[in-house]
């Protein structure tokens, strides 16, 4: 003879079922709210800059055509109003098509925690600047090490809770899919002067030249910035390790990091230099110096094949 076993199921109560949103609101569930765009403020220190490039573009004309699809995620202020932690790009885009609110979702985090979320939410675009990433790997490693705890006597770097005694550098490195060298790289281009750093960023100074350079007094990349400016030119790896070694020395004058940057780079190819005043009318604003050169070489190209056209 069968047996009827009892099984213990929680079942909502019709309270819960029937319950509105403000109800659900108060008892702490997450609901996507209409919010006014001026009560949200930008997150400290937001490490992503908000640039009106092609991407922005799409956005704008998607959310005047749909609205906003994504819900932005925002933590509220103790003073009243919101924080962004994720959607910052959403809300500029938003404020050009001339919406007044934006769908959000609103969640009670703690710094560490809306710090971890806005990065990570960051952090899945496309394209990156490493400047994006520098400031992004050091807040969320700082927020990481914070939540860890104090180190130990025996080891000094901060371990994460609840990952196997790995350090929280161990941990970012496999959630970003970098080395713990490469971190620490990256972390080092915080050091950069902002000029400098721009530099990087639109692909005149390469990575590892610009690691090296973070390790400059501010005063002497204030002056490494004045002689490549004059001699329009920028360090080698090469070059960049030496500033550093004469840094470390207390032996890099002006004298030296002119002479440096004027030796004669392995492999080193002619170049035709154009001021770029004489052709900013052509491009955007905010346009890089590498989004420049590739128009130009594409508008050449262009023009070479509409000769041998006509030629025929």
């Amino acid at each position: 003879m069968a047996v009827n076993k009892k099984i213990n199921m929680p079942l909502p109560s019709a309270d819960d079922l029937f319950k509105t949103d403000a109800e659900r609101q108060n008892d702490g569930l997450e609901k996507v709210m209409e919010i006014p765009i001026e009560e949200i403020s930008s997150f400290p220190d937001h490490p992503f800059k908000l640039q009106m490039d092609e991407a922005m573009q799409d956005m704008v004309e998607s959310i005047k055509e749909y609205g906003v699809l994504s819900p932005a995620l925002v933590r509220p202020k103790e003073g009243g109003g919101y924080e962004m932690v994720s959607g910052h790009r959403r809300k500029m885009a938003s404020e050009i098509a001339e919406k007044t609110a934006i769908p959000c979702i609103v969640r009670n985090l703690t710094d560490d925690e809306a710090i971890i979320l806005m990065v990570d939410s960051n952090l899945q675009r496309e394209k990156i600047m490493p400047s994006e990433k520098a400031f992004a790997y050091k807040m969320k490693l700082d927020a990481m090490k914070r939540q860890a705890g104090r180190p130990s006597k025996n080891n000094p770097v901060p371990v994460a809770q609840d990952l196997k005694g790995k350090t929280s550098r161990e941990v970012l490195g496999e959630q970003v899919g970098e080395s713990q060298d490469q971190i620490r790289r990256y972390i080092r281009l915080t050091e950069l002067d902002s000029p400098i750093l721009d530099m990087v960023d639109e692909g005149r100074i390469a990575f590892r030249p610009a690691v090296e350079l973070s390790y400059l007094k501010p005063a002497e990349q204030k002056q490494l910035l004045e002689v490549m400016e004059s001699e329009e030119c920028t360090p080698s790896l090469a070059q960049s390790t030496k500033l550093k070694q004469f840094s470390k020395e207390g032996k890099l004058t002006n004298n030296v990091i002119l002479s440096i940057m004027k030796e004669v780079k392995p492999n080193q190819k002619e170049t035709i230099k154009i001021q770029k005043e004489k052709i900013s009318k052509y491009f955007r604003k905010g346009t890089t110096d590498k989004k420049i050169e590739d128009t130009i070489i594409k508008a050449l190209e262009m023009y070479q094949k509409r000769q041998k056209q006509m030629e025929r």
